[in-house]
């Protein structure tokens, strides 16, 4: 994909030099490690592609998209293990409100109208994105998610002492039954976690491949590390890859065998990541989850809720939509038996 204007936007592909854009990132308030060049060509490569507005020159605006062909449709879609993408704003230049805003609006809306057709677009955007409204106006949906985060990792001790008793105790209780270790092989990790699903009736969702790659980009940059927790037999009883740059990091991946989930170890590994990881930036975010029982553990750390947006459009005739719903409820079903 090369670039190509669409009205006022420029379309950045992979084969273009991203160094500018990468340092847009660092100074967008939206900007975080999915939106990064690299990240996006680990886990989509040569499909993706980046809207960007320019003013003076300079970047003022920008929205990272990532194709995939579904039932031989082209869909925009959020790319496996990237939490959120959606529009970068460059930090606020004015203290007028209404001036601040008036930019916004129309930023936003250049961009949106520069976004491809598809059959389906989906996108998540960064928690500090608070106006969807221009996307409302061009027909998109809106839900809100949720994550949780914990900020202030340069303070440990108050970070740990807002841990709820129960996480405090399933601390103590694993650290008399497992060692932590760090760097754990690509190869073994995603083996464990697919053996730990299977375990559950479950099969795991992403590549290896895709996952070596991730691992591979982060690893060669200092920005991921995986922790694992052993027992005297040599059996792992969990372990959790997470990523990270100076602005934030992120529990992307965790395994547990279902064997050893009374060890409590996980509860562990994310007490020592957090520790490690607070030496290169001051914010932990959860990734999540919607999930009700997930949800109550992460809020245990001392998590704060964060909503952000999943902003979503379905251009596909309502006959089709209705029918795909159907098959991807019989699969789900199937899977399910």
């Amino acid at each position: 994909m090369s670039s190509a204007p669409k009205g006022d936007v420029a379309v950045l592909g992979p084969g273009d030099p991203l160094d500018d854009w990468d340092r847009f990132v660092d100074a967008s308030p939206q900007g975080c490690i999915f939106c990064r060049s690299w990240w996006l060509e680990a886990v989509a490569p040569g499909q993706f592609e980046i809207l960007v507005v320019r003013r003076g020159g300079q970047i003022a605006a920008g929205m990272p998209l990532a194709y995939h062909r579904k039932w031989g449709f082209r869909t925009i879609h959020m790319p496996q293990l990237t939490q959120t993408l959606g529009p970068l704003l460059a930090p606020p230049t004015s203290e007028n409100y209404e001036r601040r805003l008036s930019n916004e609006m129309d930023t936003l809306a250049a961009l949106i109208a520069a976004i491809p057709r598809a059959a389906h677009t989906n996108i998540l955007c960064h928690p500090s994105l608070t106006n969807w409204l221009p996307f409302y106006w061009a027909g998109y949906r809106q839900t809100t998610r949720y994550t949780y985060v914990i900020e202030g990792l340069g303070d440990p001790e108050r970070v740990f002492a807002s841990f709820a008793h129960s996480k405090r105790k399933n601390i103590k209780k694993a650290e008399k039954l497992v060692e932590v270790r760090a760097d754990m092989p690509p190869r073994d990790f995603y083996d464990h976690h697919a053996a730990s699903l299977r375990k559950q009736g479950d099969a795991i969702n992403y590549s290896y491949e895709l996952f070596e790659r991730l691992h591979r980009a982060t690893a060669e940059r200092g920005a991921g590390k995986t922790w694992f927790a052993v027992d005297a037999a040599g059996r792992v009883h969990s372990a959790i890859f997470v990523v990270f740059d100076r602005k934030s990091a992120y529990y992307l991946l965790s395994t547990i065998d279902p064997e050893h989930r009374g060890s409590d170890s996980a509860t562990l590994l994310v007490r020592d990541a957090i520790a490690f990881i607070a030496k290169h930036t001051d914010r932990f975010d959860f990734e999540g989850s919607m999930d009700r029982g997930v949800e109550g553990s992460f809020r245990k750390f001392g998590a704060v809720q964060k909503p952000y947006f999943h902003i979503y459009r379905n251009n596909l005739p309502l006959p089709l939509r209705l029918a795909l719903a159907i098959r991807e409820e019989v699969g789900r079903s199937f899977r399910r038996r």
